[in-house]
């Protein structure tokens, strides 16, 4: 059996070094981090959204790019084994809203150690606090890696180094610059799964507020880009949440600034609410305008909406015209404002773009430049929307990554 030079502790680093290490070659994993999985541990909150119990087929429609790439990924190593690998490795597995996997404990740590158990009892040899810095190759063929603290030779390297969110992780890009010495293209990165900066203060003065069952729309001129069913909160730059983090997946950087709408009330038609207004304004008649909306709003976005719909606030209620009430459901169902762009890698869950795919053999994630280096994980131009798809991703390309050594 060969030796193989696994370069990132992330979740498909470990993946690929214990699957490798499982079919009887010598593996060693560098990290440079003083402990694995570091990115890992703060994910879904420091709860670990470990993966999603749906079809696989629906894995693949869950992929932002490059979904045909992943075929073969996600049907070698599937949502199912993952929650048996887990399982099997002490990690009791729960299912909540959305198939959203999570361990029970609720703790990102145990996932982490689960990982690190799997690969110190197939053999793996890992190395903390380790820097690789670039591969060593004769142009054609991988013959192993430079470190800070000298060279190490191998047969095969896998690159899992992740991408460039949360930089404190150790995410700088060092896999992108290793695949730049062997030619590799790499796709224009951009944060993924990230808020968004809004221009109105209104929507920063509502800080902390939370919207539940809501439809968020995004558009460019007349043409709509994006539209989402779910929760986002309110913050002190603009806009979050799930629904904000799938949508700012969906669109281009260089497509802002964009028109950015909420439908506060989805399950209601323009008639339905206008309907629903005018049994409100009934059971609140002759009240002031502001005293009307407690039934339908949460009380601290009534002063925005009374602002926007230009209906004075002391206005009594049957003295509020039908075009004015009229207005105000095409508000309700439309509250406008303007998304200025995506916050930074900082704060993003994912990147998006990386290593191009189609230099890489989807069959077995090798390179198609140079033998002997193969590729896992968020270093590739592949990403998916929120629900643990993206750690999926990991497992799948790191798994198929370490069986397919040669």
């Amino acid at each position: 059996m060969s030796k193989v030079i696994v370069v990132g502790g992330g979740p498909a680093g470990m993946m690929a070094a214990a699957t490798a290490a499982s079919f009887g070659h010598e593996v060693i994993l560098m990290e440079q981090n003083d402990k694995l999985g570091k990115k890992l541990y703060i994910t879904g909150k420091g709860r670990c959204n470990i993966t999603n119990a749906c079809e696989v087929e629906e894995l693949i429609e869950a992929m932002v790019h490059n979904p045909k790439f992943m075929y073969s990924s996600f049907y070698s190593y599937t949502n199912e084994q993952v929650i048996d690998f887990f399982n099997e490795h002490g990690v009791a597995t729960k299912i909540e809203r959305g198939n959203r996997v999570f361990p029970i404990s609720d703790k990102s740590s145990d996932v982490i150690l689960a990982m690190e158990r799997a690969c110190r009892d197939a053999g793996v040899e890992i190395r903390l606090g380790v820097k690789v810095t670039k591969l060593s190759h004769d142009g054609t063929r991988i013959y192993g890696v430079t470190m800070e603290s000298g060279a190490e030779k191998a047969d095969s390297v896998i690159i899992a180094t992740g991408g460039l969110s949360y930089p404190v992780t150790g995410s700088t890009g060092d896999g992108y610059r290793m695949a730049k010495q062997v030619q590799h293209k790499i796709v224009h990165c951009q944060p993924g799964l990230v808020p968004m900066n809004v221009r109105e203060e209104w929507v920063k003065a509502l800080q902390g507020l939370s919207l539940k069952h809501v439809v968020l729309k995004l558009s460019k001129g007349t043409k709509e880009l994006h539209q989402a069913f779910g929760e986002m909160m309110f913050t002190h730059f603009g806009i979050t949440g799930p629904i904000v983090l799938t949508a700012s997946s969906e669109v281009d950087e260089k497509q802002y600034p964009l028109q950015g709408s909420i439908d506060l009330k989805p399950k209601l038609n323009h008639q339905m609410l206008d309907e629903r207004l005018l049994r409100d304004f009934a059971k609140y008649n002759r009240k002031d305008f502001a005293n009307s909306l407690g039934d339908l709003l949460p009380k601290a976005l009534i002063p925005v909406v009374i602002d926007l719909s230009g209906i004075e606030a002391h206005k009594k209620v049957d003295q509020i015209t039908k075009e004015e009430r009229l207005g105000l459901v095409d508000l309700l169902k439309g509250l406008p404002f303007t998304i200025e762009g995506k916050r930074s890698f900082k704060e993003a869950i994912i990147t998006q773009g990386g290593v191009e795919v189609k230099e890489i053999n989807p069959n077995t994630m090798a390179s198609k430049k140079v033998e002997g280096l193969y590729f896992a994980g968020e270093v590739l131009d592949l990403d998916a929307v929120t629900g643990g798809y993206n750690l999926q991703i990991a497992y799948s390309t790191g798994y198929l990554a370490g069986v397919s050594i040669l």
